[in-house]
């Protein structure tokens, strides 16, 4: 049976033999069952230190006396009398709580309760970090003995490859989880949870192990030149996004009415937590109850909470194998297309506005939501498209190949602006505009239909100086791109670290410098208006200043693409016709 079970598992996928052959060893098996075995008993026993004796207080949880003596214990402390106080503590500490005095049926029900939260949180940690470990470590691996080429060189598929890898790698980790699932399920019976809870737990926890695992293998790819760096890098940044994401889900402070809720729902803790209430210990109840979608209340019940965050994680798990594909089969192109990245950012912005846009139960602090909702998205929006600047900008070789080439491909009949929104090789900065239409479409509607920036407190801070900010804006990201993309154009070693460095300089230099000499936006508003951040001072600017700052802007930007379009002329030429011209 198990020749068979082997041979059809080969057939299916030969990706998934090998790894599990290489992995499902004897000696490799046996080691994770008593892991797995070891970590149920500790888990089982560490709930016995609290477990009833015969010296049980009076005043303790399952003491059916309980309330009697705290109602005692109130009126003497109420009486302010330091004799009577005495006294009734001696009483306290010399009489315990008799066996038949004991809840024990309320003790059970606890500690099952106990062992099911303590497995759900172990279950969720060793899967995703222990797993986004291994998987980013096989990549390492196959890459430095070189054997990653020839599983690409393989008939197989990407999706076959990759579906080998997600489900073989960390086979060893699987294999501890599903050995203690069975106790798992019998703590969550006899905590009297519903089994309905337990399914919906089981997947979301599938759901993001998913997602973790492909970003895992796309981290792997990209990042080859981290070397043995790359694992320990992959598998602490899921650790600390998973324990950021605790922190947040165990306060009930911390509300879900702006678009990091989005992101929140890539860590399963916000949604575990509203199946399982004691999991985190929120007793004042879970902001995810309240949660809602362009307004459309999520958190009324589990089916919309649960299926909400699947939705998310798949996908986050679609886009993320996409990438994969492309990745794979060639380590030196973009991550992604021109077209995915419009999907993408279009994708991005009715996740972050769709959190956004919340009904505010407490109306008086109605604009100080708006203004932390409005720093959030514009920051979002920052890293999102200096990632896809990153991303996006062909280097030196792929522009010189368009601009040679382009064309000699008579057969497609494109012209120079087709070429620019969809070429891959072709200079980005086109494909960076239309990405910075659809980031400010939504705020345009927002500024248009919206009264926020018209009310008593926003002094003179009026929709047009709003509209110049977004404008500027717009300006500096499309300044950022061509200088970028100048750089990757140069003949210089090493330009992707220049043009990274370049970038990250300019963007965030300035105004930590500013911050440093004191040079404050509301002192110095005009300094500010030329920086990333524009809208720190756009409350103490007039529209002119603005206006004239914009221009300013736009004549920086009008310069460096004249200089850009002269580079990929040069470019573009043959070598015949360079030599001749002396260059």
């Amino acid at each position: 049976m198990m020749p068979n079970l082997i041979d059809k598992i080969g057939d299916w996928n030969p990706q998934l033999l090998r790894e599990l052959k290489g992995r499902l060893k004897f000696f490799n098996v046996a080691i994770a069952v008593a892991t797995s075995l070891l970590l149920q008993l500790v888990v089982f026993l560490y709930q016995f230190r609290d477990f009833p004796g015969d010296k049980y207080p009076l005043t303790s949880t399952y003491c059916s006396l309980r309330q009697v003596y705290e109602q005692q214990q109130k009126q003497v402390y109420q009486q302010s009398n330091q004799s009577k106080i005495t006294d009734f503590n001696n009483f306290l500490s010399k009489n315990f709580c008799s066996a038949n005095e004991i809840d024990w049926q309320l003790w059970w029900r606890d500690h099952w309760e106990y062992i099911f939260l303590s497995l759900s949180v172990i279950f969720v940690f060793t899967l995703l970090v222990a797993g986004t470990y291994l998987l980013i470590n096989d990549l390492a691996k196959e890459e430095s003995r070189g054997t990653l080429n020839f599983i690409r060189l393989s008939p197989q598929s990407e999706t076959s490859i990759l579906t080998g890898k997600l489900l073989g790698v960390p086979s060893l980790v699987y294999l501890v989880i599903l050995v203690a699932v069975p106790l798992h399920l019998l703590a969550g019976r006899s905590a009297k949870i519903a089994f309905s809870y337990i399914l919906s737990y089981y997947a979301i926890l599938a759901a993001s192990c998913i997602f973790f695992y492909s970003a895992a293998l796309l981290f792997g790819l990209v990042t080859r030149w981290f070397s043995g760096f790359q694992p320990w890098l992959g598998s602490g940044a899921v650790l600390l996004l998973l324990f950021i994401v605790m922190g947040f889900a165990s306060s009930s402070n911390h509300s879900l009415n702006n678009s990091t809720a989005w992101l929140r729902l890539f860590a399963p803790w916000d949604t575990i937590n509203y199946l399982f209430p004691n999991l985190l210990r929120v007793y004042n109840g879970s902001p995810v109850k309240n949660v809602e979608f362009f307004y459309i209340p999520l958190g009324k019940n589990v089916v919309s909470v649960v299926g909400f965050h699947l939705l998310n994680l798949g996908l986050g798990s679609y886009g993320i194998l996409q990438a994969l594909k492309r990745s794979f089969r060639n380590p030196q192109a973009s991550i992604i297309t021109k077209r995915q990245s419009y999907l993408f950012v279009a994708f991005c912005q009715v996740m972050m506005w769709g959190f956004s846009l919340q009904y505010w139960r407490n109306y008086s602090r109605f604009n100080e939501y708006v203004a932390q909702n409005l720093v959030f998205l514009a920051l979002y929006n920052l890293v999102l498209l200096l990632s896809l600047i990153a991303v996006l900008s062909p280097h030196r070789q792929d522009v010189q190949d368009w601009a040679r080439y382009r064309h000699q491909d008579v057969s497609s009949h494109k012209s120079v602006w087709q070429d620019l929104i969809w070429a891959e090789k072709s200079p980005a900065l086109v494909a960076i505009a239309i990405n910075l239409t659809i980031v400010t479409i939504p705020w345009l509607v927002w500024i248009a239909l919206t009264s926020v920036f018209d009310t008593e407190y926003s002094d003179n801070f009026d929709k047009l100086k709003v509209l110049l900010a977004v404008a500027l804006s717009i300006s500096i990201i499309m300044i950022y791109a061509t200088i970028a993309q100048l750089i990757l154009l140069l003949k210089t070693p090493k330009r992707s670290f220049w043009a990274i460095g370049t970038i990250g300089t300019v963007t965030f230099l300035p105004p930590i410098i500013l911050e440093l000499l004191g040079i404050s936006s509301w002192n110095h508003p005009t300094v500010w208006l030329f920086s990333t951040f524009p809208w720190a001072a756009i409350q103490y600017s007039g529209a002119t200043t603005i206006f004239m700052a914009f221009l300013a802007q736009l004549s920086v930007l009008a310069l460096l693409n004249f200089q850009l379009t002269k580079q990929v002329r040069l470019a573009g030429e043959s070598a015949t016709k360079a030599l001749l011209a002396g260059r």
